[in-house]
């Protein structure tokens, strides 16, 4: 059985090679069904000496799991040495689209679009196709539109652990570091939520490939309809 020590070690070890969180139960089958409060005690050991060393990235859970972080102040410095950064940044038009799936969900992309004022179904397959939202099933109307959902890797690009950490809408413009339109922020907080009676869910892991595909094509078909 290792000591304090040697555990702390093996888990920051274990914390620096991985890119996403590490859930808690992920490190207990790694050392062996492990109990989880020594686990536990010495990853909130590991976020202590961070914090007291005040250095460059911190211990922080996000997304259900744990992992490394670089602090919020140096990110000016890591956005200038990064020079490729911003080819991954959101559009204005992907994070208004986000807000409203983030705090309307599960909806529809026809929704999102009357939403927005806009048609949205090219932001909402290339949301989609990265991951950060995905298909939660279907809406109980006519024409059974899929619902969509945010995902883990929504909570891990925005530093969330839960998406019940999101902050009040009229603060989400500070979360993303962008001002929404206000009449999207008016929309969003005016706009029903979908009823449990009204969504058939999809909880099949492999259906819902099978949907997103779906999804993915009934989109591209409906932005070729547009152009």
């Amino acid at each position: 059985m290792m000591d304090s020590k040697e555990l702390r070690n093996a888990l920051e070890a274990i914390l620096f090679v991985t890119n996403e969180p590490v859930t808690l139960d992920s490190l207990v089958d790694a050392f062996g069904e492990a109990e989880r409060a020594p686990i536990v005690e010495q990853l909130e050991e590991i976020r202590r000496n961070l914090e007291t060393n005040f250095g460059g990235f911190m211990l922080e859970q996000t997304a259900g799991g744990w992992r490394l972080a670089t602090r919020p102040e140096h990110e000016p410095t890591l956005k200038k040495y990064f020079a490729k950064k911003g080819e991954n940044r959101l559009s204005l038009a992907a994070l208004e689209t986000l807000a409203i799936i983030a705090y309307r969900q599960p909806v529809t992309a026809p929704e999102v679009s009357d939403l927005r004022g806009v048609n949205s179904t090219a932001v909402i397959r290339t949301l989609l196709e990265r991951r950060m939202i995905r298909v939660a099933g279907r809406k109980n109307v006519v024409g059974s539109p899929f619902l969509y959902r945010t995902t883990k890797d929504f909570l891990v690009h925005f530093g969330l652990n839960d998406v019940r950490d999101l902050p009040r809408l009229e603060e989400f413009g500070d979360l993303v570091g962008e001002n929404l339109n206000d009449d999207v922020v008016m929309a969003i907080s005016s706009a029903e939520l979908t009823r449990p009676e009204e969504m058939i869910e999809i909880t099949d892991e492999a259906e819902r490939e099978v949907a997103e595909a779906e999804a993915r094509e009934e989109l591209a078909a409906l932005e070729d309809d547009e152009a």
